[in-house]
């Protein structure tokens, strides 16, 4: 049997699929992201499968995968999607190959998934990346800010503390949180923000997201954003500009463009501090001791303001991409821009050397 030298990392979300790449010694060679509009069908999935499989050098190799993306209103429910996910990734990838992360389960041989794993299966990403962080910072808070949620795991003697596991129960525990700094809308992030030194509402209308909130602060990497604009129009600083002026009803000149900064740090305010209080929530509800001084592990596109929240609560940062080892190749994506996907590889790496 040839010795496998390599293992490929997938993460199936519903908006994006992402990758990661490490050779035998844990070593992150690479870092893909595509757009996948998932909800549109699987065939969306199956290109952004197809192009990455043609940038990465896969001979020889392993495949580990997580999802989320059985969540699209494609699958009648979580289960259907985690099922047709995994028989798409089983006609795209050899499927001797090929490894389903199941979270607390472990695991799994694709072609061995049974309806009893689906519920394990689905939506475990977020405690790939968080086991991962565990095991080299120990004791901490992990978030993993992306471009549509906030995943906020406590980490105590190696371990990831969770109080949910299901999107649900994690959306009551406050370890996810619908915002993130590309796709949400910004109608979803404030219904009010300041203007000329006023409180003013917000419209209930998609006509601005948190891509152009960021684009508009300087923080965006456009690389990083491979969404449509809310009005199709192009992403540029005015065009921008012009979408968030419609936020509260008004018509954009460029003279006025450091209005609309104004404006778009205010938004950017409100949303750090939303992530901030989810943050402090879970450390006020632990049933462990934190450990002193904290440190805060910063992952996903909007991990600069996992970099601010830990200023303001006096912790330290850890990027986690720092908890990787790299080669010395500069990649466009850190492994920090697509975390699930570095972690649920590394994991699949130890599993395979035990």
């Amino acid at each position: 049997m040839v010795q496998q030298i390599n293992i490929l990392g997938w993460d199936v979300g519903g908006a994006h699929l992402k990758a990661a790449l490490l050779d035998k010694a844990g070593k992150v060679l690479a870092v893909y992201q595509q757009p996948c509009q998932l909800w549109k069908g699987l065939d969306h999935l199956e290109s952004a499968v197809k192009t990455i499989l043609q940038q990465a050098p896969v001979n020889q190799c392993k495949h580990a995968v997580t999802m989320t993306g059985e969540l699209v209103d494609l699958f009648a429910d979580r289960h259907e999607g985690v099922q047709q996910i995994t028989a798409a990734l089983q006609r795209l990838l050899p499927k001797d190959n090929c490894l389903i992360y199941a979270g607390t389960l472990g695991f799994i041989q694709a072609t061995q998934i049974q309806i009893s794993d689906y519920d394990a299966v689905a939506s475990a990403n977020w405690l790939a990346s968080a086991s991962f962080a565990a095991q080299k910072i120990s004791n901490g808070l992990f978030v993993d800010i992306g471009s549509t949620t906030t995943d906020i795991l406590l980490l105590h003697n190696d371990q990831v503390l969770a109080q949910g596991y299901s999107d649900y129960q994690r959306l009551v525990s406050q370890e996810l949180i619908y915002t993130g700094i590309v796709r949400s809308a910004v109608m979803a992030v404030a219904q009010t923000a300041i203007d000329h030194g006023q409180n003013i509402g917000v419209m209930a209308e998609y006509f601005a997201t948190m891509a152009d909130v960021y684009r508009v602060t300087g923080e965006l990497n456009e690389h990083h954003d491979q969404t449509d604009t809310a009005d199709g129009a192009e992403k540029t600083i005015v065009a921008s500009a012009r979408r968030l002026s419609r936020m509260i009803g008004s018509d954009f000149t460029k003279s006025d463009l450091p209005r609309w900064q104004a404006f778009a740090h205010n938004i950017r305010t409100q949303q750090l501090q939303k992530i901030k209080q989810a943050c402090e929530y879970r450390l006020k509800h632990s049933d462990v001791t934190i450990t002193q001084p904290l440190t805060l592990v910063g992952a996903g596109i909007g991990r600069f303001l996992v970099k601010d929240i830990a200023q303001q609560l006096g912790a330290s940062y850890c990027d986690f991409s720092a908890l990787c080892s790299q080669t010395e190749t500069p990649l466009d994506l850190t492994p920090a821009d697509c975390a699930p996907a570095v972690a649920v590889a590394y994991l699949a790496l130890g599993s395979i050397e035990r």
